[in-house]
Formats: structure tokens, sequence, C-alpha cells
């Protein structure tokens, strides 16, 4: 059912210093920055050969991620993202084993424009997992 590592999150205090950081210190190619006001996050993407960086950024005060940055004031990382071929197939399986996922259970559209569940870090080993539909 998993399969690859989408991205790893990495929430940050300041998004443009943080993507300078990884354009010009790492020579990384860093995408623009997009607004995802349904999910409270401002993001970038770091593009590596192998998987992506996002990084993330509160959108108001109201953002998911806000709490995590008053916790980490400099920032750390928040999730993994794997993907999915059948983001409701793989829901109903992760239920049936006992895995919580977040919100109503039911898919947002993601930045990718994707189908997107989080399920609860106590069931993943203190990690809080994305899946995305590929």
């Amino acid at each position: 059912m998993i399969g690859k590592l989408n991205h790893v999150a990495i929430v940050v205090p300041d998004l443009m210093a943080a993507a300078a950081t990884y354009r010009d210190a790492l020579g990384a190619d860093v995408s623009e920055a997009l607004d995802l006001p349904d999910h409270g996050v401002r993001t970038i993407f770091v593009n590596l050969p192998n998987t992506k960086i996002e990084l993330l950024y509160p959108l108001g005060e109201d953002s998911p991620i806000a709490k995590f940055l008053e916790k980490n004031p400099s920032g750390g990382m928040h999730h993994v993202c794997y993907e999915v071929d059948d983001i409701i197939e793989a829901r109903n399986h992760l239920t049936k084993e006992g895995a919580r996922v977040l919100g109503d259970g039911e898919p947002k559209i993601g930045a990718h424009g994707k189908p997107v569940l989080f399920l609860h870090p106590k069931d993943f080993c203190g990690t809080l997992v994305e899946l995305e539909q590929v």
C-alpha cells in the first residue's frame, strides 16, 4: 500500500530565509511560495533528485502549525509524506487496523493538487504522517 517518500516537511520561522539557505548554501532548486488557506500554511518546496523538502510557515494565527512554531521557535521537522495509489482504500485499510485519521477523515486537496490525509502521530512512532494520492 505505501509508496515512495514524497516529502519531508519542516516548519520554519522565516520562510524566505529558509528557502535562501537551501537555494544559496546547498544549491537546491527551490519553488515559489504557495499559500494553502485550506491547510493554514504557506509552503515552498525544495526539489531534490530523490524527494522533496517542504518548508512550512503558518498562514495566520489559526494555522495548525502556529502552536508547533510556538513550542519550537527555531522550527523543526513536522511530518513525512508517503504516496499511495488510492487514498480512500488506504484510509479504510488504516482505520480498520486502528490508525486514526486527523480531521473529519475526508481527503483535502494538498499542495500538489492531489488528495491528502494526515494520520495521528501516536499511531506511527511519534511521527505525523501525510498520505498523498498519486
